[in-house]
């Protein structure tokens, strides 16, 4: 089990993306696809909002942490994952 202190240099990495994308959203995604297309729009990789939706409440449960509203909204895997690993760095 890590402490509080152990998850402020966590960082959600794009391989960890993939696998919440598959298993909280259904949807099969290469990791090596979202790394070359981080600005690819999730809904070309094949999310839609209630997937993302899915993706931010793993997230949340898995840090204790509540993330921001507009993380529902983010077009991009490299959107994503800035915000989240900043709420992760701040621990807020």
């Amino acid at each position: 089990m890590t402490d509080r202190t152990d998850q402020v240099d966590y960082r959600v990495t794009v391989e960890d993306l993939a696998a919440l994308m598959t298993r909280t959203a259904g949807v099969n995604v290469d990791p090596d696809v979202l790394k070359q297309r981080p600005d690819a729009g999730f809904d070309t990789l094949g999310l839609d909002s209630l997937g993302m939706l899915g993706i931010v409440a793993e997230l949340e449960k898995r840090y204790g942490l509540a993330l921001p509203e507009q993380m529902e909204r983010s077009k991009t895997p490299a959107e994503f994952l800035a915000v989240v690993n900043d709420v992760l760095r701040k621990g807020a």
